[in-house]
């Protein structure tokens, strides 16, 4: 795309240098950047884009975005605005030429909840409006094609350009998760979405928000894009607004929205809504309203958590004019979300589950689903990241506390923090010293954990769930729950 074409409807851009050159693609990461590219110069939080610009020409950058003329850049188009970060998204948009606008697009934000529901959505998608691609914490699926995902939501420039990749794939639709930091530094900006779910919202991230009324003006954010204006591709659909009636913030969430309001909850005041709910070991069984209709439902997931995650994703349904009927049958046999209550088979028949809980609701979530199932004891082995939100540690012990038997406390991701530290930061939220021991080690803790265990147990490992990884101060290794926990099972059971 010649840089004429890129700087349509862009206001206030003064151009230095030919208008007639070709550019390839857009990037905002100088080590990313690609032979014909144009360099987001932008001044973020932590990083000033500027200092990076001899980088991006190195590597190839015809063009720089910048706040500054630099006349010693001879041969390279410089596009000056005084706020840069202020016109990625235009640039991103007008470059990938405006994808959203083309699919069908669900944006899902809430503490808890977005990556099952994301599944969910998927699986329904694919069903009823052909293939759909998706954004999320697990993964990125753009077309057939599968990439594990680096962010939950992703830069301005990678979002558009996965959005233009799903449509030229055969998406007809596409479901993200939106979070909270990507909501509040615009990365979804110009990402025209026509349905939007509220799952929850719980204290945490308050190490960036620093207030509760901050995070959920940031999440708010999703629903005021819902604009009335209807898209080309579906003249006939309106743009809606799907939320969880029961979470203390829904009437937050709604305030300003002018898109259709769809309700769901085990509230019967809401549009859609849930009773009679009883939990197996691999299933939960409910009952499902909608107007005069009731159905019963067997879902392959198990938590009262799971039942909200699949009624946001039934709504979806129900919105685009599916019968309730019709999209309980779609997503009666889908599977296990990976790492979210995962169950792990082993050689000694032993009740392990590996989840992504890291968050202090999530974790209440996980452990009051699996009280409802234990016969013996609730074994539980959790650590919390370094560099991310402390106040939560305390927090989280308290809860394993009182819903575990016994506690391992062990490292996450200690990133940057001593991980001995971090354990000692968690032992305080504990009373009782005799209910929980630190091991350091995760794969220790783990061992530990099921040796102590017997067959009428449940050992909950939770914390990292589908991460394959573990990631230190100055290394990232190799590390999954589910693996690690196959393999001592094997070990034990060889003895």
């Amino acid at each position: 795309m010649k840089i004429k074409k890129l700087l349509k409807d862009i206001p206030s851009i003064v151009l230095k240098g030919s208008k007639e050159v070709e550019i390839s693609g857009i990037c905002a990461n100088s080590k990313r950047v690609a032979p014909g590219n144009l360099f987001i110069a932008k001044r973020g939080q932590k990083y000033d884009g500027s200092q990076y610009i001899s980088d991006a020409i190195a590597a190839g950058a015809l063009a720089i975005a910048t706040d500054i003329f630099d006349p010693s850049l001879k041969d390279i188009a410089q596009l000056i605005h005084p706020n840069v970060a202020e016109i990625e998204s235009l640039l991103a948009a007008n470059y990938y030429q405006h994808p959203s606008q083309e699919m069908f697009l669900v944006g899902i934000t809430g503490t808890n909840g977005k990556t099952t529901t994301s599944y969910l959505v998927k699986r329904l998608l694919d069903e009823i409006n052909g293939l759909c691609g998706l954004v999320g914490g697990v993964e990125y699926i753009v077309g057939n094609n599968r990439h594990p995902s680096e962010y939950t939501t992703p830069d301005i420039c990678t979002n558009q350009k996965m959005l233009r990749e799903m449509s030229l794939q055969g998406c007809k639709s596409a479901v993200m998760e939106v979070s909270s930091h990507a909501l509040d530094q615009k990365r979804v900006s110009l990402i025209d979405f026509d349905r939007a779910i509220f799952t929850n919202l719980n204290s945490e991230h308050l190490d960036y928000h620093l207030t509760m009324e901050n995070y959920a003006a940031a999440k708010q954010k999703l629903f005021l894009s819902l604009e009335s204006h209807q898209k080309k591709i579906y003249p006939e659909d309106t743009k809606a607004a799907i939320l969880n009636i029961d979470d203390p913030w829904f009437a937050e969430m709604i305030k300003g929205c002018r898109a259709k309001i769809f309700t769901f909850g085990f509230n019967p005041s809401a549009d859609l809504y849930a009773s009679e709910l009883k939990l197996s070991s691999d299933t939960s069984h409910f009952k499902l309203h909608f107007q005069q209709q009731s159905i019963y439902c067997s879902l392959p997931l198990i938590g009262r958590h799971n039942v909200y995650n699949y009624m946001a994703a039934i709504a979806v349904g129900l919105t685009l004019n599916q019968s309730l009927e019709k999209c309980v049958q779609i997503l009666q046999s889908v599977n296990c979300i990976q790492g979210r209550l995962e169950k792990v088979t082993n050689s000694l028949g032993l009740n392990i589950y590996v989840d992504f809980a890291h968050k202090t609701d999530a974790l209440l979530n996980v452990l009051t689903c699996l009280q409802e199932l234990k016969k013996g004891r609730i074994i539980t082995v959790f650590g919390c990241g370094g560099d991310r939100d402390r106040t939560k540690r305390k927090h989280m012990a308290k809860v394993s506390e009182q819903l575990s038997d016994f506690t391992f406390v062990t490292s996450d991701n200690p990133r940057f923090e001593v991980p001995e530290l971090i354990c000692q930061e968690i032992a305080e939220g504990f009373s009782n010293q005799k209910c929980y021991c630190i091991q350091v080690d995760r794969e220790k803790a783990i061992r530990m954990a099921l040796e102590l265990a017997s067959k009428d147990d449940i050992v909950l490992i939770a914390g990292k769930g589908h991460e394959a990884y573990q990631i230190f101060a100055h290394k990232t290794i190799e590390f999954d729950d589910r693996k690690v926990a196959s393999e001592v099972c094997q070990s034990l059971h060889r003895k």
